[in-house]
């Protein structure tokens, strides 16, 4: 008996030995923090991408290279639950002390919106009459027209079709949100939803398809102009070069990667020729286009600048046809849109170079041209230029921004469909604005560093991602490896800079403080 009384204390001291342990081990961090309050060190790097010459990796260590806490504040890739690449991200972006999380989190948190950062206002009187979002089309449906308001209470949106709700989420600092679960489910309808009209789209070098749906949504319809496997011709023009519906669909993918949300969502979908185009257009000049090949293949061109003759004409096998869709921003009667001329457009010209070619301080005269002189609009354009360079994009001669929002907005990354064209060259002209300014924000170059380590590599998940489409395979394995490739050589510019200007000169911090600054947060000087 005592020796049974002897063997019971003994386990009650190891239970309460182990449970003091417990309590001081969740003290310590706390404890650590409150005595290193008020210091901004330097994170400590972890382990480098391979290849990477010894002086990057220094360039990396000054420049702060991710660790646990900062890898924290960067968003999971994939909602997939089967993802092996996305259970260890989320492993690691929820480690360590959830009070320090949240902390963290708290500065990545869109600032309470108003009504000026909303596209569309709480109580507004706008309808959204579907009919007339069509472009002046014929509207081909059965039944009555309804009307939609744009917001009226969280129980009428859940009934809003998701074309429209996805339109009502965007605001001044993004398309849609992380999360957001309408994008999905817009995603599906794209490719799913019952085509009830079809027209050319005017204006363009190549013919692009609206078509609208049986819910009243409507998207962009780009074919497929070529395989996979081919590259563009060393001897074409970038302004002469086809647009590929797979590089509309992989830059959709790519854009959320990248945590930059300004790509509208775009799915790829097999329709078939003469039902779901040719016998619902109202469009006679494409419905006159269309023919029977030689190989009694059903084909037709449309009406455009270029490659719209038999000779480039669109066939199916034998009316089968792929190509990407994008959903359709809201129409510009009720949300208009800003054009905007890009810095570093090119000449479009077979022997003109463009200013920024032949002047090495051309950034300098752009940082003192609004709206580049103040905000983050000049960031904003680095991260596109960033976001092209990793597609391989030469083609980006304009922009858009929402009216609404003025000068403090994001840019709005249309049409990349001259993306992906050559995975066996890196025109590294299109990185000039990143090397003459030497400015990118602190999120987009965290995301950057985590993309090159081998553990959450761009080419892996950009492959896991392009999965959930219905074309996929989306593209070839050769292009997937030259993005980490590109992104390598960004990276290396970026280390150029620092070393040359230092980092704070370099690396706009907009990860924190930049909500309470107002509209003008990560701003330049």
């Amino acid at each position: 008996m005592i020796l049974f009384r002897k063997f019971r204390v003994l386990i009650l001291m190891v239970f309460l030995i182990a449970c003091s342990m417990h309590i001081m081990i969740d003290l310590l961090p706390k404890l650590e923090r409150r005595s290193k309050s008020g210091c901004s060190c330097s994170h400590t790097p972890s382990e480098e991408p391979q290849n990477w010459p010894k002086h990057r990796a220094r360039s990396a260590a000054e420049s702060g290279w991710p660790n646990k806490h900062t890898l924290r504040i960067l968003q999971d890739f994939s909602n997939e639950p089967s993802s092996n690449i996305s259970h260890s991200l989320e492993k690691i972006l929820t480690a360590g002390d959830k009070t320090e999380n949240s902390v963290v989190n708290k500065h990545r948190e869109l600032p309470s919106l108003t009504d000026e950062d909303t596209l569309f206002n709480v109580n507004t009187d706008i309808r959204f009459d579907p009919k007339g979002a069509t472009e002046n089309q014929e509207w081909h449906a059965e039944g009555n027209v309804e009307e939609y308001t744009p917001t009226g209470g969280e129980r009428m949106a859940d009934s809003y079709p998701n074309w429209l709700r996805f339109h009502i989420g965007i605001n001044r600092y993004e398309l849609y949100s992380r999360h957001d679960p309408v994008i999905d489910a817009l995603l599906r309808d794209l490719v799913s939803q019952r085509i009830t009209s079809v027209a050319m789209k005017s204006g363009g070098t190549q013919l692009k398809l609206i078509m609208t749906f049986q819910n009243y949504g409507q998207a962009l319809f780009k074919p497929m102009k070529q395989t996979r496997e081919q590259e563009t011709p060393p001897d074409f023009f970038y302004f002469s070069d086809f647009e590929r519906h797979n590089a509309e669909i992989a830059a959709f993918h790519l854009d959320r990667i990248l945590d930059f949300r300004r790509v509208p969502p775009v799915a790829g979908r097999l329709l078939n020729m003469t039902k779901e185009i040719r016998d619902v257009t109202r469009d006679k000049k494409l419905w006159r286009t269309f023919f029977i090949s030689p190989a009694n293949n059903i084909c037709f061109y449309g009406e455009c600048s270029y490659y719209c003759s038999t000779e480039h004409a669109l066939c199916g096998k034998p009316d089968q046809i792929e190509g990407s869709l994008a959903a359709f921003l809201p129409d510009l009667a009720l949300a208009k849109r800003k054009t905007w001329r890009n810095p570093w457009r090119r000449s479009y010209h077979k022997r003109k170079k463009a200013e920024w070619e032949v002047d090495p301080d051309y950034c300098e005269e752009v940082k003192q041209t609004p709206p580049y002189d103040s905000g983050t609009r000049l960031l904003d354009i680095m991260d596109m230029t960033i976001f092209d360079f990793l597609m391989g994009n030469m083609d980006r001669h304009h922009y858009e921004t929402f009216e609404k929002f003025g000068n403090d907005s994001f840019i709005i990354h249309l049409d990349n469909g001259r993306g992906f064209g050559k995975h066996s060259h890196d025109e590294v002209s299109i990185l000039v604005p990143l090397s003459q300014c030497c400015r990118v924000k602190k999120s987009t170059h965290l995301r950057l560093q985590l993309l090159a380590k081998e553990e959450y590599q761009l080419s892996s998940l950009m492959s896991e991602s392009l999965l959930r489409d219905k074309l996929t395979p989306v593209l070839i394995q050769p292009h997937l490896e030259a993005m980490d490739r590109r992104l390598r050589y960004t990276l290396n510019v970026l280390a150029d800079c620092i070393e040359k200007e230092g980092y704070g000169n370099v690396v706009e911090d907009d990860l924190t403080g930049e909500r309470e600054a107002g509209h003008n947060y990560g701003g330049l000087d």
